[in-house]
């Protein structure tokens, strides 16, 4: 590049020659060896590290316990609520609902110490069961899998229940993602008729069923309407099964303003466990034994959320709870709290 300058009759030429660019291009086009081989050794170990979130995934107290997750828990807040003592001679299931579109509370306790639950159920450890599309992603399956979280699959829920030793609680999002559809603030949609292999999986290990009802889970987000039949219901239904994930068009609010966002909104959450179920230990069972353990669990649901809902959800007008069971829907209503 050369500049010319006139100034009057005298024409200037500073000598400046062509600005060479070729280290630049070199940096911005092709890492340095160290980054080359830390990518490939990286992607290395995932290739052969892919299925560690099927046997017990790869926890971490210290991370788990950091400050962050205590203000995590104030920003909603977030309430464990202990009803029952459980014995820490055995493994439990313990069932979450509602799914709501993130499972905020389910985090807050099972994958964090925010509502100091290793204290609250001394003896145990915990482990939050999510998709195992979760762990696919590279860097991120490791953060999470820090915090106590598995894959939901079989393999992953016989290995943990199928080691010698007890006191392992497993949360499970029963409803799954196709309930977080269903997530809209003052109404609660469960879907149980079809969830019926924790049942199973229950009885082939002999662990105990736990109840849990998340009063506020599906108040902290929006979602866009989308009734059943509906187009776009359609189509996040299409979505749902190739991927596995709820396409939730969901809305928050701004970290400055509380119009339009993706922060949750700042709504507690009162998560009640409720009490544990016994269950036996059938090595095949039978489907009427599974079917019979179901609606065993599934009354327990109702009746928790019946002996509970009064106290604890203060609001103005009456809400409505839906369980969808046996393609019927039971309407709870909730009496305004005086």
């Amino acid at each position: 590049m050369r500049i010319n300058a006139r100034i009057g009759s005298l024409e200037i030429q500073p000598a400046i020659g062509p600005l060479n660019t070729e280290p630049l291009e070199h940096w911005t086009t092709e890492p340095p060896e160290t980054r080359r081989w830390i990518s490939l050794c990286y992607f290395t170990w995932y290739l052969g590290d892919r299925t560690i979130c099927n046997r017990g995934g790869r926890r971490w107290h210290w991370m788990r316990s950091w400050t962050l997750w205590k203000h995590y828990r104030d920003f909603f807040p977030v309430h464990l609520i202990k009803t029952a003592e459980l014995d820490p001679s055995k493994n439990y299931i313990m069932g979450y609902h509602p799914h709501g579109i993130l499972s905020a509370g389910a985090f807050c306790h099972f994958a964090t110490e925010g509502t100091d639950f290793s204290k609250r159920f001394q003896g145990f450890t915990p482990f939050l069961l999510t998709l195992e599309a979760q762990f696919w992603l590279p860097l991120y399956r490791e953060f999470f899998m820090c915090t106590g979280a598995v894959s939901a699959t079989r393999e992953s829920m016989d290995y943990l229940l199928g080691r010698e030793g007890s006191g392992r609680a497993l949360c499970l999002v029963v409803g799954g993602a196709k309930e977080a559809l269903d997530c809209h603030p003052g109404q609660v949609i469960l879907h149980l008729s079809k969830r019926k292999g924790f049942c199973k999986m229950a009885l082939r290990h002999g662990a105990s069923l736990v109840p849990m009802f998340s009063f506020g889970e599906n108040d902290v987000y929006d979602q866009i309407a989308n009734p059943e039949g509906s187009l776009i219901r359609r189509i996040q239904n299409s979505v749902q099964k190739m991927i596995g994930l709820a396409p939730c068009m969901f809305i928050g609010r701004g970290v400055f303003q509380y119009s339009f966002g993706i922060v949750p909104f700042r709504k507690p959450i009162y998560t009640v466990v409720g009490a544990p179920i016994d269950v036996p230990l059938v090595k095949n069972p039978t489907k009427e034994q599974i079917v019979k353990l179901h609606e065993t669990y599934v009354n327990a649901v109702v009746d928790l959320y019946n002996k509970y809902k009064i106290g604890i959800l203060s609001i103005q007008s009456a809400r409505s709870a839906l369980f969808e069971e046996s393609k019927c829907y039971i309407h709870i209503h909730v009496s305004s709290v005086v």
